[in-house]
């Protein structure tokens, strides 16, 4: 059997940046986990599954003692910040209200969302609700991330494709994915697709090249390893 590791996990510490950046005491430690999966639940909730639709593809958390500080990246910014920022004030008060604790939230830009595994699974995702054809779909995906700086595309579908009796997959690469590769900046992202005749899994990886020659821009931020980096040669 093939023995998968996820792209993330892997490259975790080395490479990748912790997505929940915090210390608790064992005590603590489990009612935070659940509190930072709670946030994530209704971020995405509020801002992906309902209007306005703002395209949030990763959610970051950070902890002091007085503060939580919530990092969106967004590829449309205006919309989760709203008209003179009523949005994002609406947002922190919900989240303060669902926390108890003095919330900050802070957003970060998608400058490219056509590379963006996240963003494209969830677009393939909604695109196979509406019985698009998966073929020309997976296509159009992958010739766009390639033409947007993308080094290497694959896209996974995995269930009943066109409503097909039994279920099957469906593989779409271009260029190299190389998984193995620690320095590797290598996106990954899952979305299923409820369609009305089953459940569609769809899995997107996104080689945009080695992390030495291209840093990932994100917020400044006080936190230990806030940024993605490097691995120094030993």
């Amino acid at each position: 059997m093939g023995q998968k590791t996820h792209p993330f996990g892997y490259r975790v510490g080395v490479t990748e940046v912790h997505k929940s950046r915090w210390f608790a005491p064992k005590a603590l430690f489990a009612e935070l986990l659940v509190e930072d999966q709670k946030i994530r639940k209704y971020v995405d909730k509020r801002l992906n599954r309902t209007p306005p639709f703002a395209a949030v593809s990763d959610i970051h958390i950070e902890r002091t003692r007085e503060e939580l500080t919530v990092l969106v990246k967004t590829a449309r910014p205006g919309l989760v910040i709203g008209p003179k920022g009523a949005e994002i004030d609406r947002l922190t008060q919900d989240l303060q209200a669902l926390t108890g604790r003095k919330v900050s939230v802070k957003i970060i830009e998608i400058k490219n969302p056509d590379t963006d595994a996240a963003l494209i699974a969830e677009a393939i995702a909604e695109q196979l609700k509406k019985r698009a054809n998966f073929r020309r779909l997976l296509k159009q995906r992958c010739e766009s991330a390639m033409q947007n700086g993308a080094l290497g595309v694959r896209i996974l579908l995995s269930g009943r494709l066109g409503g097909a009796e039994m279920s099957r997959k469906f593989d779409t690469r271009l260029g190299s994915i190389p998984l193995s590769t620690l320095q590797a900046n290598v996106d990954y992202a899952y979305a299923p697709s409820h369609t009305t005749y089953g459940t569609i899994g769809v899995k997107v990886w996104v080689y945009k090249g080695m992390f030495s020659d291209s840093q990932e821009d994100q917020l400044d931020s006080k936190a230990a390893g806030a940024k993605a980096r490097a691995r120094g040669r030993r």
